[in-house]
């Protein structure tokens, strides 16, 4: 890490001198991308020069110890180590921090879509309690929740809902939800009391702007029909539901919940710029690891990331190995605890290995 950090040291006096050349200062956008880089940089480098700082500080402190002090300065000495001591764990951990590459879309609102997996009934039964979670925790963080289109289930819950979240940092929360999450439970339809094991799957889209992603008008088919959904007699009597067809990928994305065709469409639309940008991210991350292939696998019950087991009270996040009680409570969306223990856990690995967190 230090070496690292040397690195970029090296890195802000080469720009620094680079900016006062007069070949950089004659061209104006190279003198731009310099000063933005050199900006870049800066933070750092002056926290690591305050951890320098504080080391020669804390040997110079630590050799008066061996000369004749008094008991009142030796005390006063020892005070002064121990205060120097815990201002380099702090600047050493923020400095760890501070070298993980930050995420893009984390400031990004966020697509969700829940799709019932594996188990039938029972399967859009806890699609709709997941729901239910994300939209308490949204509520506990003042983040909005939009529905763009929900398809029931024949005994309740959905077999697919998919939704926006707006808020501050939610992308860079709720990325760590994507994947197949296992519920093991006695369905509220089982006579018998036998514990039944279901599958949902979630994916977390960062919401793509237009600037994200470019669509050619030629490539999309537009459908409107009449909403299937509940909604009143002004959803069902004027034809307001939207399916857009991306013509090249075969992506379709569907919107009926608003009453204004327009404002299905344009929800069509922003859930379609996202997926198509998530598969272009994905596809870029296949060539860095096979682990990454997809978000959500195809919903077997082997590929899952969390179980929440209701009989024994518990959820184990698989990825970290980790397990949380009091599932009731979790199930009303306090999920703090288990996101708080993955974004350590990601971090971790990222110092560790150089990369960057997952997106």
């Amino acid at each position: 890490m230090i070496e690292k950090l040397e690195q970029l040291e090296k890195k802000y006096e080469e720009l620094t001198h680079q900016m006062a050349s007069p070949e950089v200062l004659a061209d104006p956008k190279q003198l731009q991308s310099i000063a933005k880089e050199r900006a870049s940089l800066e933070d750092i480098v002056t926290k690591f020069a305050d951890y320098k700082a504080t080391m020669k500080s804390l040997e110079e402190t630590r050799a008066m110890l061996a000369e004749n002090l008094d008991a009142e300065m030796a005390s006063l000495v020892k005070e002064e180590i121990k205060n120097l001591l815990e201002k380099k764990e702090r600047l050493f951990e923020e400095l760890k921090m501070d070298l993980i590459p930050k995420d893009p879309n984390d400031e990004k609102d966020v697509i969700m879509e829940i799709r019932a997996g594996t188990g039938g009934d029972e399967a859009a039964l806890f699609a709709a309690d997941l729901f239910r979670m994300y939209s308490r925790y949204a509520q506990e963080k003042n983040w909005e929740i939009d529905i763009i289109d929900v398809s029931e289930g024949a005994a309740g819950g959905y077999k697919e809902i998919i939704f926006e979240v707006k808020g501050k940092g939610a992308f860079s929360r709720l990325k760590y939800e994507r994947g197949v999450h296992r519920v093991q439970r006695v369905p509220v339809t089982e006579a018998s009391g036998r514990i039944h094991t279901s599958t949902a799957t979630v994916a977390v889209l960062p919401e793509a702007d237009e600037v994200d992603i470019e669509i050619d008008p030629d490539d999309l088919r537009i459908d409107i029909f009449h909403s299937s959904g509940a909604g009143g007699q002004n959803v069902n009597k004027v034809a307001t539901a939207v399916r857009v067809t991306h013509i090249p990928t075969g992506t379709v994305v569907v919107c009926q919940d608003e009453r204004s065709q327009l404002r299905n469409r344009q929800k069509a639309m922003m859930v379609l710029r996202s997926r198509l940008l998530d598969a272009e991210r994905r596809k870029q991350e296949e060539q860095i690891t096979e682990e990454r292939r997809a978000q959500v696998g195809t919903g077997e019950r082997a590929e899952k990331i969390r179980t929440y087991n209701f009989p024994q009270d518990r959820v184990t996040d698989h990825r970290i190995g980790q397990n949380f009680h009091n599932l009731p409570a979790i199930m009303e969306g306090q999920i703090d605890e288990i996101i708080e223990a993955l974004i350590t856990h990601y971090r971790l690995e990222a110092t560790l290995s150089g990369e960057k967190q997952p997106a």
